[in-house]
């Protein structure tokens, strides 16, 4: 099964976060916060400009597309957790 970027995005981030020790962390984070993803997706959209020079844009896309969708946002939670097991 060919991965999609984002899905390429996500697993390296997963990684990152495994690393760090906080992939519970933002699970648990973005559980919570629910419906207030959608701000901060909206922040990562007013934030491009700075934020480009320290992220890439795919990474900033894929991160709105995260917050701004609950699905979206299930399924990134799902896919740390799965990244721990």
């Amino acid at each position: 099964m060919m991965m999609t970027e984002e899905q390429k995005i996500w697993q390296q981030w997963a990684a990152r976060l495994q690393n760090l020790g906080l992939d519970e962390v933002v699970a648990t984070f973005l559980e919570v916060t629910g419906p207030l993803n959608f701000v901060g997706a909206q922040l990562v959209y007013v934030g491009q400009p700075v934020l480009r020079g320290l992220i890439p844009t795919h990474s900033l896309h894929a991160l709105a597309n995260i917050l701004e969708d609950r699905q979206n946002t299930q399924d990134f939670v799902h896919y740390l957790r799965e990244a721990d097991a």
